[in-house]
């Protein structure tokens, strides 16, 4: 049987058509731009974390020659917000890039596979929901509210047979216009499992 995910999301023109909150986060972030330290792929990308209690975190891409070894913009500012302020929910990431040859890029960057699981797990782990701000260094402007939208099929502890040792803020996406998978892993009304 085939389905479909629909993903909701916000589009704005450019960032003046923001909340004055999420323009300045998405400044913080644009400004997390210049200290990104990468050599090889030549792509500076900025992060911006929003605590709940208003604190704001900054990040930035840093890479290695051992391309493994480096990390996105997102996780160094969703880690250094974890370390720094444990127990604090992050209540809103803005994202933003610019090409090392100062060349704009015009559209919005999102977040790699990896950064989006990471960002799941502080959905998850604090029962808040993450709002996602996204643009290039110019251009049009998306917002998800919650990450969960960026990454409907989420592994989650229950997938290697662990109890979560966190509340579940989970994803309620629809997949077709009878049928709905609930953040436990149900399909439909059946309330069956899955796989």
């Amino acid at each position: 049987m085939r389905k479909e995910i629909t993903i909701p999301y916000e589009e704005y023109a450019d960032e003046q058509a923001l909340s004055a909150v999420d323009a300045a986060l998405l400044e913080q972030a644009r400004r997390c731009v210049d200290n990104a330290y990468a050599p090889y792929s030549e792509f500076k990308v900025g992060a911006a974390v929003r605590l709940t209690d208003g604190t704001v975190v900054c990040g930035s891409n840093q890479e290695n020659v051992a391309f493994p070894s480096g990390l996105c913009a997102e996780r160094v500012a969703v880690f250094a917000a974890g370390a720094n302020y444990p127990g604090v929910p992050i209540a809103a990431l803005a994202v933003t890039a610019r090409a090392a040859d100062g060349h704009p890029v015009d559209w919005p960057i999102s977040p790699c596979g990896a950064c989006r699981q990471s960002l799941i797990e502080y959905e998850q782990r604090y029962g808040h929901k993450i709002r996602v701000i996204l643009q290039g260094s110019t251009g049009k402007v998306v917002v998800f509210d919650g990450i969960d939208r960026l990454l409907p099929f989420q592994f989650e502890a229950e997938g290697i047979g662990a109890d979560a040792p966190h509340s579940q803020v989970g994803a309620d996406v629809s997949v077709g216009s009878d049928q709905h998978v609930g953040s436990d892993g149900t399909v439909g009304s059946e309330g069956k499992k899955r796989n």
